[in-house]
């Protein structure tokens, strides 16, 4: 009976230190994720896909293999961190796993972003999304005939259509994807502008309204300006006037225009030549702001009809042609 006794003394001891001796272990291993820093990967995004979870995050985000147990339990200690969420993150050197799977949990995606600049034209834009860093290109050889019927666009050119502003994105995202959403901005915000206008504009729909907001744009970036110079087209536009404003002749030259405008391309005729021809050229010339915009179909009233350069992006008003040429003799001939 007594070896018997201390038999069942020693196998309970042995259980004990067993128990003790697991314990130790999975707390030193549960300390261990606890203190556990994310493996460098000299990448500094990283990608949740669709469908993982904490337990198999955790083998991607350590150096080396976490044992099963061992993941579950520490999980089990931390349920906040289970429900992650799919998306594209920067993570810090040294950040600890703890903090990683937090961020993942808290949805705190990467984002970039990039300016798409007003005064420009569609084509600088699709540039400077080109250059976009992780912005995926889905434009690459699409026309713009083509990239019109991807957006449902009315019209076939394309200029003047997007809203300048700047767009957040995340890695992954396409360049498409943010010209669409500045296109649909710039609808939405051009159709309430159209809807507050003033009263008896010689302007007959929104398009017009945007072709003129992009002359205003390229004229002057002067904030306080821009009414006055919509004034001025205005004014032209109700008397018959050519508004023979160099911008659209520029654009009209194309790859042709080097920097200067001779008589010669003054008389020139094409669509955009705005000494040639009557009324507005027959697309917008950039993409104009807000400012512009709301400029173009709420102008200061005024009686002036010309404007010239002084310098320093400011002009010079004028109500008569009289006045207008000793402006130009003062600021741009310098007599």
């Amino acid at each position: 009976m007594n070896r018997l006794i201390k038999w069942l003394g020693r196998l309970m001891l042995l259980l004990t230190l067993v128990i003790l001796g697991l314990g130790g272990y999975g707390f030193s291993q549960w300390q261990k994720l606890e203190r556990m820093t994310i493996a460098e990967s000299g990448e500094p995004l990283f990608v949740v896909a669709r469908g993982e979870n904490s337990f198999q995050l955790i083998n991607r985000l350590s150096s080396e293999p976490v044992p099963e147990l061992q993941r579950r339990l520490w999980l089990k200690f931390h349920p906040e961190l289970a429900a992650v969420r799919q998306g594209t993150y920067r993570l810090e050197p040294g950040m600890s796993l703890r903090e990683a799977l937090m961020t993942f949990v808290n949805g705190d995606v990467y984002r970039l972003q990039v300016t798409l600049v007003e005064g420009l034209r569609l084509s600088d834009w699709r540039g400077r999304l080109a250059e976009a860093e992780y912005l995926a290109h889905e434009l690459d050889g699409v026309g713009e005939a083509e990239l019109a019927g991807r957006l449902g666009a009315e019209h076939g050119r394309l200029e003047g259509l997007f809203l300048p502003e700047t767009y957040s994105y995340t890695p992954g995202d396409s360049d498409f994807s943010v010209l669409s959403r500045a296109y649909q901005e710039m609808q939405r915000f051009l159709d309430e502008a159209w809807e507050a206008r003033m009263d008896g504009l010689p302007i007959n729909s929104p398009y017009e309204a945007l072709i003129l907001a992009s002359i205003i744009e390229k004229e002057t970036g002067i904030a306080e300006e821009r009414p006055l110079i919509a004034s001025v087209f205005v004014n032209r536009l109700r008397r018959g006037m050519r508004l023979q404003t160099d911008p659209t002749v520029i654009y009209g030259m194309g790859e042709d225009y080097d920097g200067n405008i001779r008589k010669r391309d003054l008389q020139t005729h094409t669509p955009y030549n705005t000494y040639m021809i009557d009324g507005l050229p027959p697309t917008p010339i950039a993409m104009p702001s807000k400012a512009s915009i709301q400029a173009a179909l709420n102008p200061v009233a005024s009686d002036y009809y010309y404007f010239v350069a002084m310098g320093e992006g400011r002009h010079y008003f004028s109500k008569t042609l009289r006045e207008h040429n000793n402006a130009v003799r003062r600021y741009i001939l310098n007599r």
